[in-house]
């Protein structure tokens, strides 16, 4: 199994962009796929999270409304449209799958594959 993310760039406060989540050896409707970024000193937090299986998604408060979370089983892809940046959503973004059904999507504990992640900056 493996994830590997991309679409990290620097972009300017109220920009937007798109990250992608590539899964190889794991079936979306088996494991469900969250977003989580870290910023430098602290601590990693869940963004977002996709489940196939139960046709449900969830994001934190500090991107509803901002952030939309998506997926396209026949290429094996989840992604996160991130629109209205600001400067606090600087981090490092991963994406990590854990076998469905999660009963704490925003949480680290039942994710056991991850990404290399990918950097976001955005100035203000």
């Amino acid at each position: 199994v493996q994830l590997v993310e991309s679409g990290g760039d620097f972009v300017q406060a109220g920009g937007s962009l798109r990250l992608s989540c590539a899964a190889s050896g794991l079936s979306f409707g088996t494991y469900d796929i969250g977003w989580f970024r870290q910023a430098p000193g602290k601590e990693r937090e869940g963004v977002s999270w996709i489940s196939e299986a139960d046709n449900y998604i969830d994001y934190a408060d500090s991107v509803k409304g901002r952030f939309t979370i998506s997926s396209d089983m026949d290429k094996n892809i989840v992604y996160l449209q991130m629109n209205s940046l600001k400067s606090e959503d600087t981090a490092v973004y991963y994406c990590a799958a854990a076998v469905a059904p999660v009963k704490n999507p925003l949480g680290t504990r039942e994710y056991g594959v991850w990404g290399q992640g990918t950097q976001v900056t955005v100035s203000s």
